[in-house]
């Protein structure tokens, strides 16, 4: 199906930035925002411009360590968003066939129809734990299939894709001449556990990532590509046509970041560890609404009363002044998107309004 570049837009991106904040916000899927005062900064430790050149190198050094990969394979991006569209750019041309993960996250869908793919679908089935099935993805690929495109952990559900998995899919890309993009944001969330980057299994794939979930740091915008070096130059070169430069003051306190990463880890561990049993609690009072169980993650995917999450995300919105992200925005119109790491207090009182909620809501559909 072909797509008007001049009218695409992200239906998603339009509601986050103008319709999902409430006074108590279960909408957003990172760990609570960190500001400028909460990190180690020093005004001498920040510049406002520095040579041009593919990459600042102490920010490209600290990547390599954290990821596992030499620096010639690593493209920095404005977040995870940009850098999946870098990396969609980098992987194929107008025309070709992308196959997708269905459900998923709108704007990367939007991202690759903007790209000019030719989209074709894999399932992630709900009966099946949302898990990325191998011999589902044999059955949908073609010839002419370029790019496998799916992220783990995956969004909205945080189903977990295991390293079998994913070579299982990196031999099937590999004998159709086709590479996968594996989004990992998410996949930070497992800290200290957290997997090989999936570029680490073969030259077939690319990984895709940013501090901006695990760490509260989505202000920083410190994203990254990781592809083989030769497509991994060829991404820096389609970033030369879109933006040139990194803004700089951004590198610096990237690096900065980056050398107390452990400290940031901690902080979000520990607030993960509080706010998960919470959620727990929530899901075990309320069995009817688990689609999922997750062991990682920020965001949980719960089924709506009534099946109609559209209508039950605007009755908790103006009754009970919380948000929850419809689950359209990932192809599960019967279910919405629940963030859990966010202020302690803040999640406790949401699930109870939400509570209160799904109750009103039920009687009045009744």
């Amino acid at each position: 199906m072909t797509v008007s570049r001049t009218r695409i837009e992200s239906k998603y991106m339009q509601w986050a930035k103008l319709q999902s904040t409430a006074p108590l916000n279960l909408a957003t899927s990172a760990v609570g925002s960190l500001s400028l005062a909460d990190l180690p900064l020093k005004l001498e430790d920040l510049e406002l411009d520095t040579h041009g050149s593919y990459g600042y190198a102490p920010l490209l050094e600290r990547l390599a360590r954290y990821t596992g990969v030499d620096t010639e394979c690593i493209v920095t991006a404005p977040g995870t968003s940009m850098a999946n569209a870098l990396a969609m750019a980098g992987a194929f041309e107008p025309g070709d066939e992308v196959l997708f993960e269905r459900p998923t996250y709108e704007p990367m869908l939007t991202t690759a129809q903007f790209l000019g793919a030719e989209v074709r679908r894999f399932e992630r089935r709900r009966e099946n734990g949302f898990r990325v099935d191998p011999d589902e993805i044999r059955k949908q690929i073609t010839p002419r299939t370029r790019l496998i495109v799916l992220a783990n952990l995956h969004n909205p559900t945080s189903a977990l894709t295991s390293e079998d998995d994913l070579r299982a899919v990196g031999e099937i890309a590999r004998e159709a001449g086709a590479r996968v993009l594996v989004d990992e944001v998410y996949l930070e969330d497992l800290f200290d556990r957290r997997p090989r980057v999936a570029l680490q299994l073969g030259p077939q794939f690319i990984t895709t990532s940013s501090l901006t979930k695990a760490y509260g740091l989505g202000g920083l915008r410190c994203g990254w590509v990781l592809a083989e070096p030769e497509l991994a130059r060829r991404i820096w070169h389609i970033r030369d046509v879109l933006d040139v430069n990194s803004a700089h003051p951004a590198e610096g306190i990237s690096v900065v970041v980056m050398d107390h990463l452990e400290q940031l880890a901690e902080r979000s561990q520990a607030l993960l560890r509080t706010n998960r049993p919470i959620a727990q609690r929530f899901l075990e009072e309320h069995p009817e609404m688990v689609t999922l169980r997750p062991e990682f993650g920020t965001v949980y995917t719960l089924r709506a009363p009534g099946g109609d999450a559209d209508a039950f995300c605007k009755h908790l919105r103006e009754h009970y002044d919380t948000s929850v992200v419809p689950g359209r925005f990932f192809e599960l119109p019967d279910c919405f998107r629940l963030g859990i790491g966010g202020n302690t207090d803040a999640l406790r009182q949401g699930l109870a309004r939400l509570t209160a909620a799904v109750e009103d809501f039920t009687k009045r559909g009744a």
